[in-house]
């Protein structure tokens, strides 16, 4: 005989669950103390990204800052020292787009935080629902990214994003800055893939979604125009949370892959004249000279994709950075996920391989990103006043082979590079060979 169990037994069952899950897949790696004394790190070659490569040189960390750089610094009485010999030194490398601290595991919906019902939703913050102990984090963190823009996805307006660091007990620890820019997901016209039966009503629907954003906007506009006029107006959080695109304050991020979609979001940026960065881009590379034109940024998505079509060439993905970047297209690279995102640094070398060179790719995945989220002035690159917020490599941060990332800084803490995939690689190493 089964017992029935009540609508609370339920209910608490399903919180101690949850409750357990969140507890097994949270990180046990302590966030670095607050730096206390000067680190020097002497002779190594330095990435500055906004100044060069300067070889056989100094760097000075103090205060949670970059402040010195040269040649045969003189070294503070209390300093740390660090022999780079032989050793790179890069700006920490920050991953936009991202769902980290988002997502768990893809497919245990209890772990996935990365949408909220309805299609209207541009004044939700992603970083809210961002869990800073995500057993993710620190495998991120061990390929050299030390900061993200943690991304909402959605049906139409997702929400906005924020920029955090990847060492912090909580968010509000983390926090970099907030509310960056709200997130536009284009509408996606029904393809091959709709039964021929059920096309006209596809197509209906698709109509309907971008009449929606339409009047969407034009709501925002009006919402605008009379908050201006009078602050004491009642307000409405949806457009509240769009003033700022347009003072231009923020960035309207619209996520758009087919050609048709960046088209329509390019003659949408005509009309409302909003600052827009284009995000995924498959094929960006079909209207590059639109988009330089129009002086829109792209946040790249692709950097390891297929061909979109039977006739494309089989490098298309790999070259289209690179063809932005020749067309006068500001270009950041960028992955629109969680745990593979890791491979950011890797995808940048990609890029670097088929055109791009390995200074724009650098740029894309440190410097670029920071400008267009509006941090640039602490992240991005190694200058003196700076966040001491750097990574320390064997060789070239964008090789696979040479990569290696041997220590890292956030704000001039120490970043602990333990992480469940090095935990598993060495256990493994010491089995036992069965015979």
């Amino acid at each position: 005989m089964t017992a029935k169990i009540s609508t609370l037994q339920q209910w608490m069952l399903g919180i101690t669950c949850a409750l357990s899950m969140s507890s097994a897949m949270s990180h046990d790696m302590v966030p670095g103390k607050k730096q206390s004394a000067p680190i020097l790190i002497k002779g190594a070659t330095l990435h500055t990204v906004s100044n060069g490569v300067l070889n056989n040189s100094d760097i000075l960390l103090k205060d949670g800052k970059i402040a010195a750089i040269g040649k045969q610094l003189s070294q503070p009485s209390n300093a740390q020292v660090i022999n780079g010999q032989g050793k790179h030194v890069y700006p920490g490398l920050i991953s936009t787009v991202s769902q980290l601290g988002l997502r768990e595991i893809e497919s245990v919906r209890a772990t996935v935080d990365i949408t909220e019902v309805g299609e209207d939703n541009p004044h939700l913050l992603a970083h809210v629902a961002y869990n800073p102990d995500s057993e993710i984090i620190p495998t991120i963190r061990a390929n050299g990214i030390t900061h993200v823009q943690v991304t909402p996805s959605g049906y139409m307006l997702g929400g906005q994003s924020s920029v955090i660091n990847l060492d912090a007990w909580n968010i509000d620890d983390g926090l970099v800055k907030s509310a960056v820019g709200v997130h536009l997901f284009w509408p996606s016209k029904p393809g091959y893939w709709v039964p021929k039966k059920r096309l006209p009503e596809a197509l209906k629907s698709y109509q309907k979604r971008l009449d929606r954003l339409t009047d969407y906007f034009a709501q925002s506009k009006r919402y605008a125009t009379a908050y201006n006029a009078d602050k004491t107006i009642e307000q409405d959080i949806r457009w509240h949370a769009m003033l700022g695109l347009w003072s231009k304050e923020k960035t309207l991020f619209v996520h758009a892959d087919a050609i048709n979609e960046i088209e329509q979001a390019l003659r949408f940026n005509r009309t409302h004249d909003i600052n827009m960065v284009i995000v995924g881009g498959r094929d960006a590379w079909i209207a590059k000279e639109q988009i330089a034109a129009q002086q829109v940024p792209v946040i790249y998505t692709h950097a390891f994709g297929i061909p979109a079509r039977g006739d494309e060439d089989i490098d298309q993905a790999f070259k289209t950075p690179s063809q932005l970047k020749d067309a006068g297209v500001t270009v950041v690279i960028g992955y629109e996920s969680a745990w593979d995102s890791r491979s950011l640094a890797f995808a940048a070398g990609m890029a670097a391989k088929y055109g791009l060179g390995k200074k724009a790719a650098l740029e894309a995945i440190t410097l670029t990103p920071a400008k267009l989220l509006g941090v640039d002035k602490q992240l991005g690159s190694l200058d003196v006043g700076k966040s001491a917020s750097l990574i320390i490599t064997n060789g070239d941060v964008m090789d696979y082979q040479t990569h290696r990332v041997q220590q890292m800084f956030i704000d001039g803490r120490k970043v602990d590079l333990n992480n469940r995939h090095r935990q598993l690689y060495e256990k493994y190493q010491q089995k036992v060979a069965i015979k």
